[in-house]
């Protein structure tokens, strides 16, 4: 793929002005802050854009176009469903980067139109043909040869027709109430049924019990691996759906809808019995995305609208299947292990494999993991020794996302059922994991585990765990800290920090933390550990002021720091006092920015990097250069609002001399030597993929990392 600069999504409303050297004192104009949301979607395109990538395996690049659905999905659920909240309350107020919420949608429209248009482009033009010159194909109805056909038709008859309800639409038969993001048809018809009905209309709801991709047996088709969408055959025998009538049209449709759950935790009794209620409704909240086949007629697709309740301008037209997303089927039905990326295996350190005795090898020495690369077995073997050891008194942990099989539930019952005290905090409202985790809570709770929800009014985020155990008629406590979840899956795609320890200082905080979850009573005061609501945002405020007065003084001075989002507009205004005053800032943020870097006496001290390939950037990571003294600190915090002020999250230090080398080289070096998976944004909002200049090497950040652990 040549090159190239990608033009954002920020430019459709927020073109940058041609700004000249800046002077004001005043740092809250609205031309210094990008647009959260309009930020969100560049993320968006840049996944996009992975699928485009010629030196990503092929399947991983169908793998990338159905994230970036999945995303876009996402974004209408959650964001796009709070706007259009916002603008029914009448509020319709501008926000920090100057437009109203009634701006923001019609720049959402403008941007997703221009991203639907060219997911449909890459997977029509680009995808689909190098799968099928890879023998991969994706056949459309008009592509199947006889036998196929044959098949097919059995397959509808025996598989799908006694599984569909095709619902007639008429006065006994109302619109029905279609679940969110689910694959239905609008059949239009002729005729009149057998009780002489004549409505014209029809609808077809594919269940979701049904697979959307079909691969056709190779006795029947030319290769192993030629699929077919479920839509596509419901196109080709709809019309045996409607004995006696003539099919005049037939237009796959999807809608998506709000889904945010809205609790009042000050005024229910039983969190996870409220959210439960919730939960039967969220299918079927209020519509914000009708997406309809390109094919299908205004008419049919404005009738949809209304039944909806949504405006014209909420209609999206797909040329291809509307769930696209579902492709990411064939990445997984398909054994071309030459067309994904090759295995990897994270490696673990000899003193932290399960034969050790993990708490003899924390007590001589912190244990810095770093995921991927570093196997996150350790952190389950921990458990799993904790749970077996007599001399194990109590257990404590978070959990925010652990996975539907994940071992360490099953170890923390094992444990509770052993006789320890095991307490977990609970956190039941997850976005999207919300079920997963009430069936948890439950399930742990049947095995006698001390269930905590965390605190009414904040999320809690902060990923920890601790153990007590006797040793020498003493207790001694050892603790986990992370910046991830406890979700073995995603600790093989996601990169995270692990801080296993028995430091007094940190386990005491530890302590304190959960104390403060499960029980009553004051803040305490902590050691080292940073906690937010309470500190963490005055702390980092304090790292950036005593950054900028270093540099006024001549002194060495930078911030340096690696999250998935920024927006918090009091940290931003920090980061540009500094910039003007000296201080070298390198940000690494994966996903949303709101800060503008390259102002000219501004932030034109400030660069701002996204790194996106194999692996999921995750972690958070703070640096700050003290005079010498360097600080660097590792936390399940982004510097968002939600992050430093509704959320129960921690900050800790990595004290130990190689330990903070290693993660800040790891973390924010690499990254900027990165000039193959790194994207600069600049003051225009653009955002340009990084290449090799001249006779430089390419340099991959996760490539250096997968490297130096194969050679570990």
């Amino acid at each position: 793929m040549e090159k190239k600069r990608v033009e954002s999504v920020l430019e459709v409303s927020q073109q940058a002005p041609e700004l000249p050297q800046w002077h004001d004192e005043d740092l809250s104009p609205p031309e210094l802050l990008f647009n959260r949301e309009l930020s969100l979607l560049a993320f968006t395109r840049r996944v996009l854009e992975l699928a485009r990538g010629e030196a990503v395996p092929l399947l991983e690049r169908l793998r990338f176009l159905c994230i970036s659905c999945t995303n876009l999905d996402e974004f209408f659920e959650v964001r796009v469903a709070s706007i259009r909240q916002r603008l029914q309350h009448g509020v319709n107020q501008a926000g920090p980067d100057g437009l109203t919420p009634s701006a923001t949608l019609e720049s959402i429209r403008a941007a997703v139109v221009e991203m639907v248009d060219e997911q449909y482009r890459v997977m029509n033009d680009e995808l689909t043909p190098s799968l099928a010159e890879e023998d991969i194909r994706i056949l459309r109805r008009q592509e199947w040869t006889r036998s196929q056909k044959r098949w097919l038709h059995r397959h509808f008859r025996n598989e799908l027709m006694p599984v569909l309800s095709p619902l007639g639409l008429d006065p006994a038969h109302p619109f029905p109430r279609i679940l969110n993001k689910s694959l239905n048809f609008a059949v239009e018809l002729e005729g009149r049924d057998a009780f002489g009905r004549d409505s014209g209309m029809a609808l077809v709801r594919a269940p979701r019990s049904l697979p959307r991709i079909i691969r056709i047996p190779k006795s029947h088709s030319g290769g192993s691996d030629d699929f077919v969408f479920l839509s596509s055959i419901l196109h080709a025998f709809i019309d045996e759906l409607f004995p006696g009538m003539k099919v005049r049209g037939c237009y796959q449709f999807r809608v998506t809808r709000n889904s945010e759950l809205f609790v009042d935790e000050e005024e229910i009794e039983d969190l996870a019995r409220a959210l439960e209620g919730e939960l039967m409704e969220r299918g079927f909240a209020e519509a914000v995305r009708l997406e309809v086949a390109d094919n299908c007629p205004d008419s049919t697709a404005r009738f949809l609208a209304t039944k909806f309740g949504i405006d014209e301008p909420d209609i999206y037209r797909c040329n291809g299947p509307v769930n696209l997303n579902r492709m990411v089927a064939i990445c997984d039905l398909t054994d071309r292990p030459d067309l994904k990326y090759p295995l990897f295996q994270p490696q673990t350190p000899k003193s932290l494999l399960p034969t050790s005795n993990l708490f003899a090898s924390i007590r001589r020495k912190d244990w810095l993991l770093h995921h991927p690369y570093d196997s996150f077995q350790p952190v389950v073997d921990l458990m799993r020794q904790a749970a077996s050891d007599p001399s194990v008194l109590a257990i404590k942990q978070t959990l925010y996302r652990t996975g539907v099989d994940s071992a360490l539930v099953g170890l923390l019952i094992d444990a509770a059922r052993s006789g320890k005290d095991v307490t977990v905090i609970v956190e039941l409202r997850a976005r999207f994991d919300e079920e997963a985790n009430i069936t948890l809570a439950t399930r742990l709770q049947e095995a006698g585990v001390q269930v905590v929800y965390g605190v009414v009014g904040h999320k809690t985020h902060a990923k920890m765990m601790l153990i007590v155990r006797r040793e020498r008629g003493k207790l001694y406590r050892y603790a986990h800290l992370g910046t991830g979840n406890y979700h073995q899956g995603t600790a093989g795609a996601y990169t995270d920090w692990s801080l296993m320890t028995s430091d007094s200082a940190l386990t005491q905080d530890v302590h304190r933390i959960f104390q403060q979850l499960s029980g009553l009573g004051r803040v305490q005061a902590l050691n080292r550990v940073v906690q937010s609501p309470f500190s963490l945002h005055s702390f980092l405020l304090e790292r950036i002021k005593r950054e900028t007065e270093n540099a006024k003084a001549g002194k060495p001075a930078c911030v340096c720091a690696k999250m998935n989002s920024l927006t918090e507009q009091t940290i931003i205004q920090a980061l540009y006092r500094a910039s003007r005053a000296g201080v070298r800032i390198r940000l690494v943020v994966r996903g949303i920015c709101c800060l503008r870097p390259g102002i000219p006496g501004l932030s034109d001290n400030i660069r701002v990097r996204s790194i996106l390939g194999r692996f999921l950037e995750h972690s958070r990571v703070y640096h700050f250069a003290n005079d010498g003294q360097p600080e660097t600190w590792a936390s399940s915090a982004d510097w968002m609002e939600r992050n430093l002020f509704q959320r129960v999250e921690t900050c800790f230090p990595i004290s130990e001399s190689q330990a903070a080398k290693r993660v800040f080289h790891d973390s924010i070096e690499l990254a900027f030597k990165d000039n193959v998976q790194a994207w600069e944004l600049h003051g225009d909002g653009n955002y340009h993929l990084m290449q090799p200049a001249g006779q430089e090497e390419p340099v991959s950040a996760q490539q250096i990392l997968m490297d130096r652990s194969a050679s570990d």
